[in-house]
């Protein structure tokens, strides 16, 4: 699978994924009232809007990007109809051909780890059947707990030619906490992501690990460090646009063969029409706000890395 996500950057020219983290105050109220009318102002009916949304933006930027990110919490809010949106999500952006991260952020050891990997990247048993239960290319996961939580993860990739992003120095404030502390000598971030290099190292793509990393926008300095400690690792770099990366921030990230990273907006693409630069388009054209809102941010990005 990475290496398809390689030939959909190439094939697109964009190196970014579109985080699909749908909140209700997101959503244009005509899609919502359509949605409460056939369903009433209950979980069915947040479910349906987060769908109609979804689609909306899919519909209007597939053909753009390589990729797309939805965050599995925004879904789970509301509850098995959420968790419903999200898989119709999913099969959805897989039908237009887009490689999906699934932003689950899990973490947890033996049989425990091992389910979670089932769940979202490989296949279950049920009598004489299989089922693939959510069936995304790539989860994002913490490795917190060490080797005994990634290998179930990297375990089932193997199997289904799957990938992950295990968390290495995320883009929030706080992650300095435990990120940035010392140990021999080093911060935490660093040892975690040669432990990421050391297990990729046997699972590798063309020219890249299906082992990935998520390294923050908001760090650059740290990421240069990173990117000469994990060569051949894939990093997914979050905090662009809405957390205050900019894509001159954002070119350490890249190897010199213009790849090796792809950069995540979320909030800054979906609910691009509430910003405003792109109040032009208004609410009922959302999605049209959100199709030119990816294309700056690829010129934004492309700009950078021809100028470095």
């Amino acid at each position: 699978m990475i290496n398809k996500l390689i030939a959909n950057i190439k094939k697109t020219g964009a190196p970014i994924v579109v985080g699909l983290d749908p909140m209700l105050n997101y959503i244009p109220k005509q899609i919502q009232e359509n949605a409460y009318k056939e369903f009433g102002e209950t979980l069915e009916g947040a479910a349906e809007a987060i769908w109609q949304f979804n689609k909306g933006i899919v519909d209007a930027t597939y053909d753009l990007i390589p990729a797309v990110k939805p965050q599995i919490a925004m879904y789970e809010q509301f509850g098995l109809p959420g968790l419903a949106a999200y898989k119709r999500t999913i099969d959805y952006c897989k039908e237009k051909n887009l490689v999906v991260i699934g932003d689950i952020k899990r973490g947890d050891i033996g049989s425990t780890s091992a389910a979670y990997a089932t769940a979202h990247l490989g296949k279950i048993q049920i009598g004489s059947k299989t089922y693939a239960p959510f069936d995304e290319d790539f989860a994002t996961v913490n490795p917190y707990l060490g080797t005994d939580g990634v290998k179930p993860f990297v375990d089932v990739c193997k199997e289904e030619k799957k990938g992950i992003f295990v968390l290495v120095k995320t883009s929030n404030p706080s992650s300095g906490e435990f990120q940035d502390r010392i140990a021999e000598g080093r911060p935490v971030y660093e040892w975690v992501g040669e432990k990421v290099a050391e297990w990729g190292a046997d699972f590798m793509g063309d020219g890249y690990s299906y082992v990935g990393a998520v390294v923050g926008a908001t760090y650059p300095e740290m990421g240069k460090v990173l990117r000469e400690l994990m060569p051949k690792t894939f990093i997914l770099v979050p905090g662009y646009g809405a957390q205050g990366g900019k894509g001159a921030d954002l070119v350490h990230f890249f190897n010199k063969d213009g790849l090796g990273a792809i950069v995540n907006s979320s909030r800054g693409i979906i609910a691009a029409y509430k910003q405003e630069k792109y109040a032009e388009f208004g609410e009922a054209n959302y999605a049209d706000a959100s199709r030119q809102a990816v294309k700056d941010m690829v010129q934004d990005i492309s700009e950078a890395l021809e100028n470095r």
